[in-house]
């Protein structure tokens, strides 16, 4: 039986000559791994619907004792590629896709998160990117359930508001400055005081602040470290965005 969901592509690979395999989310079951038949032949049923990060919807259908579902067709709802796609935003349209991808399960719906990602896709129409990143991974490792508490040290339980506030990358939390190990890096009061606020509005709050890589920089260090910690293994988009200099 053909379903229909709204899904986002994450990533595509060449499969036999003209088939390609395709990661989506899809909002009805989560992440599925499908194949696209004669997607690069067939401009109907496909076009540029299988480009990563597009929001689609999705036609497909599973088979019985097949691990790989195939795919029908796709109307494209949304394209990134609507709007000049410069290196910045490429890298951070990826570095979304990847974190998807590396965090999600197979077949499991999750709407928070498909909100979540259909927001910072949103956000990230435009030049900034830094905003929109910095929420969307702050909301990803709280999805997740990795987000610590800021306002205690994790090790002694000490109010850290106020106070110095210390993380290191092979541990959870942050600690105050008495618990702190060697090569710790310390998160500012601001950029704390940043994440308590993006955790109580929504994306569009932001919009339209100034907000250079240098902004919540620490926050952002910390929730990556929290996340390749979890998945154990390197994100390849955040060494690419330590490159990216606006």
């Amino acid at each position: 039986m053909l379903k229909e969901s709204e899904a986002i592509v994450l990533r595509t690979y060449p499969l036999r000559e003209a088939d390609l395999l395709v990661t989506l989310f899809t909002r009805r079951e989560g992440k599925v791994r499908g194949v696209a038949r004669a997607a690069k032949k067939s401009k109907r049923r496909f076009g540029g619907a299988l480009e990563p990060l597009t929001y689609v919807r999705l036609y497909y259908e599973d088979r019985e004792r097949q691990e790989l579902t195939r795919l029908d067709a796709c109307d494209v709802l949304e394209s990134p590629l609507a709007t000049e796609v410069s290196y910045p935003r490429a890298v951070a349209l990826a570095h979304v896709a990847e974190l998807l991808d590396e965090l999600l399960p197979d077949r499991e719906a999750n709407d928070a998160v498909f909100r979540l990602a259909l927001s910072a896709l949103a956000g990230l129409r435009g030049s900034d990117i830094w905003m929109p990143l910095t929420y969307f991974e702050l909301w990803m490792t709280r999805l997740m359930g990795y987000l610590p508490e800021f306002s205690e040290c994790m090790m002694c339980g000490r109010t850290l508001n106020g106070s110095r506030a210390y993380f290191h990358a092979l541990a959870d939390g942050l600690v105050c400055g008495d618990d702190k190990r060697l090569a710790s890096s310390e998160m500012s009061a601001e950029s704390r005081k940043l994440a308590a606020q993006m955790v109580r509005a929504p994306l569009e709050t932001f919009a339209g602040v100034p907000w250079p890589k240098e902004c919540a920089a620490d926050l952002r260090k910390f929730l990556l470290q929290s996340l390749q910690r979890h998945i154990e293994k390197k994100l390849v988009t955040a060494g690419m965005l330590e490159k990216v200099s606006c």
